[in-house]
């Protein structure tokens, strides 16, 4: 059967006669950047294989040198299609083989992927772990937006085999957390989805939070000073003369997301017109009126 050949070398980014510290290093290097414990990205896990998997062969001289010998016409993607009688090298004791780790069918064809040589290339990976990319599974929570902004700790609860049923973590959320971040549980092999709960007071539009502020008319005509509500408590904000309803005003800083990246409170303004006056107030609404109707 015809699988896609690897091309080790490229994949650690060595020329084909590089050295074995060549190599050693590329792979630090590599490991160290693509780590699935300090890189979030979708595609890290995969990329952290592909890398293992090249150090494996290319670590090891005789292994480097049988698939020299038959992958020395082949590219990266071409199909390899091994040479009659071709058994791969799964039969060597010192065969390739990680508990866990995924390698490529081109892997699995060439070496068979068995054998008695589990661990990692350098006794332990660069973080003391086993060196072989975690199978990740993801789960959703759903904190209180106070929660969120402020950040806390709360326990969870793990189900499923592979997490270990039943074991309690405490999951710390991090300060000024936006709805969709992800929370990575260190050991567990374990993403957690931040969902934020709707809140009466305001709303979440991405890292910006947001809050209606009712004012009178005669606060919206002359302007002055309102006070807001905040998840850090009451401010006070300067209110334009003649603001209009339906208007938005910014208090920076008091949204969500990182200090570098920090969302704003966003106020939308709503003038309150009352729907009962007093007398002494329709008198005053009365000569306003007549005032308007006698401008120019």
């Amino acid at each position: 059967m015809a699988v896609k050949f690897e091309d080790y070398y490229q994949v650690l980014g060595v020329a084909r006669d590089a050295s074995a510290d060549e190599i050693k290093r590329a792979y630090r290097k590599l490991a160290q950047k693509l780590h699935p414990d300090r890189n979030d990205a979708p595609d890290a896990a995969e990329k952290f294989s592909k890398v293992s998997e090249a150090y494996e062969v290319l670590k090891d001289p005789e292994k480097r040198k049988r698939y020299d010998q038959f992958g020395a016409n082949y590219k990266a993607g071409q199909d390899f299609r091994p040479p009659p009688g071709f058994e791969g090298f799964g039969g060597d004791s010192r065969g390739f083989h990680f508990e866990g780790q995924d390698f490529s069918d081109f892997f699995r064809q060439m070496f068979g992927g068995q054998g008695g040589a589990q661990g990692n290339p350098f006794g332990g990976d660069p973080f003391g772990g086993a060196a072989q990319a975690p199978r990740e599974q993801e789960a959703e929570i759903t904190v209180p937006l106070y929660e969120a902004y402020h950040g806390g700790t709360r326990q969870l609860t793990l189900s499923g085999g592979a997490m270990g049923a039943g074991k309690k973590v405490d999951v710390k959320i991090p300060p000024r957390l936006k709805p969709g971040s992800k929370i990575r549980l260190r050991g567990e092999n374990l993403i957690l989805k931040v969902n934020v709960a709707l809140d009466p007071r305001f709303g979440v539009d991405g890292v910006n939070l947001t809050a209606d502020l009712k004012i009178s008319p005669a606060l919206a005509a002359l302007g002055g000073k309102a006070d807001v509500e905040t998840l850090d408590g009451t401010v006070s904000m300067t209110i334009p003369p003649g603001i209009t309803s339906g208007s938005k005003l910014r208090v920076r800083g008091k949204g969500l997301g990182p200090e570098a990246k920090r969302g704003d409170l966003l106020v939308r303004v709503l003038v309150n017109v009352p729907k009962e006056l007093t007398d002494e107030q329709r008198k005053l609404y009365e000569q306003l009126r007549d005032l308007e109707l006698d401008g120019p």
